[in-house]
């Protein structure tokens, strides 16, 4: 089953992120790209963003990546990531992942153009698959 998750979100490129900051939840709706084994997810935000302040006070967050748009409710599915931001101190790797975030989402490349624009890593803890509106799977990684 974990190869099924894997591949549900190499498949897809949208996200909600959620993150917490002073036990407030807050939602984003994020373009990502996954690396080879999917261990990790990549994203690109502004440091002045919400999201971005919240996730310098707590690194753990909740991704959300469904079939909504492609497929009836009744038999849609969702995949819920948990994770923790991983900081980047490597320059190159910084640059590896923008490129890969721009190749993926060519639309994206003004903003990650942009001084502020950083890119965000992360690591990958568990996966919880819904298939339809009552089988589950979870795998923790």
């Amino acid at each position: 089953m974990i190869d099924q998750m894997k591949a549900f979100a190499r498949e897809n490129n949208i996200c909600v992120l959620a993150t917490v900051s002073e036990g407030k939840p807050y939602c984003s709706l994020m373009a990502y790209v996954t690396d080879d084994q999917c261990k990790e997810i990549y994203m690109v935000t502004h440091r002045q963003t919400q999201k971005f302040k919240n996730l310098k006070k707590n690194p753990s967050v909740s991704l959300l990546i469904d079939t909504r748009e492609t497929k009836p409710l009744s038999q849609a599915q969702a995949l819920t990531i948990e994770g923790v931001l991983q900081k980047l101190n490597n320059e190159n790797q910084k640059r590896q992942i923008l490129a890969k975030l721009v190749e993926c989402h060519p639309h994206l490349a003004e903003f990650i153009d942009h001084p502020d624009a950083e890119p965000l890593c992360i690591k990958i803890n568990s996966f919880l698959l819904l298939n339809g509106l009552t089988q589950s799977y979870f795998e923790a990684v």
